[in-house]
Order: structure tokens, then sequence, then C-alpha cells
């Protein structure tokens, strides 16, 4: 068990746990801390709390947030703009079947990451050299799935409402057609699913209350029964 601070880096991202140390943090602080892709900045969102997690495993707090921390936070926020627009450049030049989805900095430029989706493998490694020599730093190019786009280009779900997976849901559950057919919803494909092409996401996270209500619409069937 050690103390620890839950940090997340960007709106309904993961929460990450760190050492605290002799710093007296809170919910809302601006931290820098050390990651394994490298320095970034993040919010305390959680703690300080006792966590199941070795001591040793914990990376430190490094400091709160600057106020020149936050302005070279907000200036990567720019180039991560101008980056993508540059990458998206490269990538039609070399006819490459992948799609860009999101850059980030860190928070010393020590890295940028570039998030892609394609439908299978991609040599890109002319791609890498290309950024690297352009930018001047490590590059690292990432694939993700079709609900991890979503999550960070957001946008509004069927219901009108901005995603879940982009506003407050933090980690994706797996999802069967099991649960649409528990809830006796009809079973068309483009009314189960959401802008990622896979099953809507509150499937799941609205389940349980459909198994209460059908709980508390026994009970009163059974008190009924007994008045009777």
């Amino acid at each position: 068990m050690a103390m620890a601070v839950g940090v997340r880096f960007r709106k309904a991202g993961k929460i990450y746990y760190f050492d605290p140390g002799f710093l007296t943090l809170k919910p809302g602080d601006r931290v820098v801390v050390e990651t394994s892709r490298g320095m970034e900045l993040g919010w305390v969102v959680k703690g300080p709390v006792e966590v199941d997690i070795d001591p040793a495993e914990l990376k430190p707090v490094l400091r709160l947030a600057t106020p020149e921390d936050v302005r070279t936070w907000l200036k990567n926020l720019e180039k991560e703009r101008e980056a993508k627009e540059i990458c998206k450049d490269k990538i039609a030049a070399h006819g490459l079947p992948m799609k860009l989805v999101g850059v980030e900095y860190t928070l010393d430029g020590s890295k940028i990451i570039f998030y892609f989706t394609a439908e299978g493998r991609v040599d890109f490694r002319q791609l890498v050299r290309d950024l690297a020599s352009v930018f001047r730093t490590r590059i690292e190019l990432r694939q993700i799935g079709v609900r991890d786009e979503a999550k960070l280009i957001g946008g509004l779900g069927p219901c009108g409402r901005e995603l879940c997976c982009a506003t407050w849901l933090t980690e994706f559950a797996p999802i069967s057609i099991r649960l649409a057919k528990g809830q006796n919803l009809v079973l068309n494909p483009a009314k189960i699913s959401g802008i990622c092409g896979r099953l809507m996401c509150c499937l799941r996270f609205e389940m349980e209350n459909y198994c209460l209500a059908e709980e508390d619409g026994a009970e009163e069937l059974t008190g009924e029964e007994n008045l009777s």
C-alpha cells in the first residue's frame, strides 16, 4: 500500500497514480510528472489516497506546475496542430493507408506521438525518418482502435449529447449483443452502434439500471399478489 495522487492528462483520460512526496496536493492542482513517454503536465483529480500499489512502482510528482510550464503546454497545443498538418502531408506523399487522428507533444518536447488508425499493419519506417528530420526530436507512431479514435476526436452520439467516452468515460469495457437483448432493444446495427461503428458504451453502464427496474417491478407484482 502507498499514498498517492491520481493524475489525469486529458479530459476523460485514464487516471494514473504518482507519489506526491513532500508536496501538499489536492484535486485541481496542476502538476509536472515524469512518465514512460517523458515529462508531462497533468491535473490532480484524486487524493492523496491509499492505493494498493508497491511504493517502488510509483513515479514521483516532480513539482507543482509553474506559469512557465502552463505557457509551454499551451504552446505545445499550437505546435500539435501544425505537426498534424505536416504529418498528413507526409502520409499522403508516401501513399500510406492510414488515418492520422491526433498528435501529442511531451511537455519538454523530447517526443512527439502521432496517433493513427488503419485497417491493417502499416510500414511507416520512412515516415518516421521524414518526421524526425523535420521536428528534430523522437517520433512515435501509435496505432489505435476506432473507439479510441472517437474518444480523441469527440462528437455527438445518437442521443444528441456529447460522446460519453470523450466527456467522462475513462476506460472501455467489453460490450456484447447480449446487453442489447437484455434491454429489449431492436437489434438494428444503426440503432445500437455509436459513431465509432461499435456497440454503444451506454449498453453496458445502463444495464444495471434496467436490472434494478426489473427487480423493483417484480417486487411490486409480488406485493400485489400478497394483497390479493
